[in-house]
């Protein structure tokens, strides 16, 4: 990696391999020239943009007035309380490139070299802020806010990870998010997501490998139905897929090939099945927090120690069941510590809304198997 500025930056590390290829451009303080003349080393840099790699680095320069087709993003790292100082110079990023009558015969036909650009921020919730601020200053006239930032999410769609995949935020979500730090349609995909729960073939053995566990598993809705037979097809028929692959390889005929994926697809498919079913098992906590007062306990404290007659209740599960499957793994305490704190917070933000203060001064807030303080 090669940088204009002479100093050696974090991306040009041994380690930090993808990077090597980019050359990094200081356009900031006095050497890098007044308004547009920092320009053109910018533009020199890049060329025409089809075999170079570069990014470009600002305290203020060229974020207002300036066109450089090819930049495709731009990283937010700074605090811009202004929506539309924030806009001048996330719009950088939107001018087209596109080549027209790229072969020389065809005057009406174009090339759209650069089909989306993106805005990455550090701080999602200031940003979403500023996109609400900014939408409903576009349309001040309207006495529904929410249509307000529709209209400009139309044009500028606001993506979220939501621990799995990425998803597009409505107006609604948006403005939750700037208002409470979440919405309410982000942290229910929280609980509907697949990392919430382990089901490779170590955690299907174990449970397999218990009686006590395999009668907790066909307690939960809708496992009667699969059979207990599914975990150890899932974990047979995985096992001997990955045996014949390793050991025939580019051997195998056509027709052994479409038999193994046959079997590939069958036995992912029941993994699927397992892992929905325990999904929607995790769904059900939620409303098992809503019903507890104990906020500044650990929920697994909560569950087994506290409330076991509620939990039952809600889910169907016994405390003995549950503190089972937690000790074979069957629930990700990692992700699921991510899952109970953005429902407190959540929780803690609409009471606020209606008056209601929970805790006053300093807070703990029990996640799933830990506590944290929050000021």
């Amino acid at each position: 990696m090669s940088t204009k500025s002479g100093a050696v930056p974090l991306l040009a590390e041994k380690q930090n391999v993808f990077w090597h290829d980019y050359t990094v451009l200081v356009v900031a303080g006095a050497k890098a020239g007044i308004g547009l003349d920092a320009l053109p080393p910018v533009r020199a840099a890049i060329g025409d943009g089809h075999d170079t790699k570069t990014i470009t680095l600002s305290c203020g320069k060229l974020t207002t007035g300036v066109t450089v087709k090819q930049w495709s993003a731009i990283l937010m790292l700074r605090n811009l309380d202004s929506p539309e100082t924030y806009f001048q110079a996330a719009f950088r990023v939107q001018s087209p490139w596109a080549i027209k009558n790229p072969d020389g015969d065809d005057p009406s036909r174009e090339v759209v070299l650069k089909p989306a650009c993106f805005v990455f921020d550090f701080a999602p919730t200031r940003a979403l802020r500023q996109v609400a601020d900014y939408g409903m200053g576009l349309s001040p006239e309207t006495s529904n806010p929410e249509k307000a930032v529709q209209e400009l999410v139309n044009f500028l769609p606001v993506l979220a990870y939501d621990g799995s995949n990425m998803t597009q935020v409505d107006a609604g979500g948006i403005l939750d998010i700037a208002m409470a730090g979440t919405s309410a349609t982000l942290l229910a995909r929280k609980w509907e997501s697949a990392i919430l729960v382990n089901v490779d073939n170590d955690t299907l053995r174990k449970i397999m490998g218990s009686d006590a566990a395999m009668a907790a598993v066909m307690n939960i809705e809708g496992f009667r139905a699969l059979g207990s037979a599914i975990f150890e097809t899932v974990v047979n028929k995985s096992e001997a897929v990955r045996a014949a692959k390793k050991d025939r390889g580019e051997d195998m005929s056509a027709t052994e090939k479409k038999e193994l994926s046959e079997e590939e697809k069958d036995y992912k498919s029941k993994r699927k099945q397992i892992q929905e079913k325990l999904v929607k098992f995790a769904t059900r906590i939620p409303a098992f927090m809503y019903l507890t007062d104990y906020r500044e306990n650990t929920l697994r404290d909560v569950i087994t120690k506290l409330e076991p007659g509620l939990f039952k209740a809600v889910t169907g599960l016994t405390v003995d069941d549950f503190h089972l499957l937690v000790e074979l793994g069957v629930f990700n305490a990692t992700h699921m510590n991510q899952a109970v704190f953005a429902f407190r917070r959540y929780e803690d933000a609409s009471l606020s809304y209606t008056g209601i203060e929970s805790h006053k001064g300093l807070r703990r807030y029990g996640l799933y198997d830990t506590v944290v303080a929050v000021v």
